[in-house]
């Protein structure tokens, strides 16, 4: 009877529980805790945060070999499908009208990619700190938070650094729930109270045919300019061109809800399956979460900087405000330049000017990740 009781106790988790899942296990409770409670973006990291509790119970496998959590991985992280999948529910989601209203505004996007590669710098320089230890493929892959793009961030890291995805995935969610409480600040910081009041005129209408012939145009450039970035880029147009078509309402609202949730869904328990504490707990991950949030920061300065310097150009006529929106966090840069712009003007709304922008970042992440594969994939 002692000895079965024995068995019994040896085969709990409480018995086999190792400090260091304990811990995770509690990484992934504070997660699920910013998901309900704080809302802070609960579609990824109300999965991700149940994935890390589950990776780390111990003796369930869930995240090793012949596991659910671990072939969830295997066939939709590894492969790289998620993201893929999850980029073309985000142009079925995008209207780009604002952006092919006003073409300009994609060097915003284009600036707001400086964080970028500035923090591809800074991460190599993190190994002159003892425990600190990236390649050059790792620091790309950290670099690549500065864009705001949770699916780019995954993808990315799939590719150079998989041994890095869970911190990437963990920090590129958390900067972007974090966009309300980062952002303004820097807003604020670079512009003056007269420039945030700044009117923008109108948007012209932009047609049908413009918006049929925007994605196919952006995937040929791609295609012949940067083929590594094709994949994201491609399957971003495939979504816009079954929404703006109007021929396949179906396909495309499926696009937008059930597939793009199912895959959220997925993608976000083979997240937190990376959570392991082996993987986790580790000095390169605070690093990692040190690095995504001057990343953000940057990114966000840059598209304001850029803004200011087309102010000059063009009599006064663009609100700073909107380089903020640089950064591809759709949709939630361009409401925050939005709150922040009405502050000053009660009378200026400037959300579908900071769309333009906000929906270049989206292209913009794609094809900095593009040039990162091309150059150290």
């Amino acid at each position: 009877m002692e000895q079965s009781l024995l068995l019994l106790w040896q085969a709990t988790g409480v018995a086999n529980i190792a400090w260091g899942q304990a811990l995770m296990i509690v990484v992934g409770a504070l997660l699920l805790w910013l998901a309900i409670s704080k809302q802070f973006e609960p579609l990824l990291l109300l999965p991700i945060g149940f994935g890390a509790v589950l990776a780390n119970i111990p003796g369930a496998g869930m995240a090793d070999p012949g596991g659910l959590l671990y072939s969830i991985y295997q066939i939709g992280v590894a492969s790289g499908v998620f993201p893929l999948l999850i980029f073309m529910g985000v142009g079925a989601l995008t209207d780009f009208s604002a952006l092919i209203a006003n073409p300009k505004s994609l060097l915003l996007g284009a600036a707001a990619q400086f964080g970028i590669f500035s923090t591809l710098l800074g991460a190599l320089a993190l190994d002159a700190i003892p425990g600190m230890d990236f390649s050059i493929q790792d620091a790309a892959a950290i670099a690549i938070i500065g864009g705001a793009d949770g699916p780019t961030a995954i993808f990315l890291a799939s590719r150079l650094s998989p041994d890095l995805l869970g911190a990437i995935a963990v920090a590129a969610y958390s900067y972007m729930a974090l966009v309300p409480l980062i952002q303004p600040p820097i807003m604020r910081l670079l512009t003056t109270e007269a420039q945030r009041k700044i009117p923008m005129q109108q948007l012209r209408e932009v047609s049908q045919r413009e918006l049929v012939l925007f994605p196919l145009l952006v995937l040929a450039m791609a295609g012949l300019l940067l083929p590594s970035a094709a994949p994201l880029i491609g399957m971003l147009c495939l979504g816009n061109l079954m929404r703006v078509s109007g021929v396949v309402d179906r396909i495309s609202k499926a696009a937008q809800n059930e597939i793009i949730n199912v895959v959220t869904l997925l993608l976000g328990l083979a997240v937190g399956s990376r959570l392991s504490a082996e993987q986790f707990l580790q000095w390169e991950t605070l690093g990692i979460l040190a690095l995504g949030a001057v990343a953000f920061c940057i990114g966000t300065a840059s598209g304001v900087l850029m803004a200011q310097l087309m102010r000059h150009f063009d009599g006064n006529q663009t609100n700073p405000l909107i380089g903020a929106a640089g950064v591809s966090a759709v949709p939630m840069s361009a409401r925050v330049v939005n709150k922040v712009g009405l502050e000053s003007n009660p009378h200026n709304f400037l959300i579908m000017h900071a769309m333009g922008p906000n929906v270049a970042g989206v292209i913009g992440s794609a094809v900095a990740a593009g040039v990162l594969l091309a150059v150290l994939g």
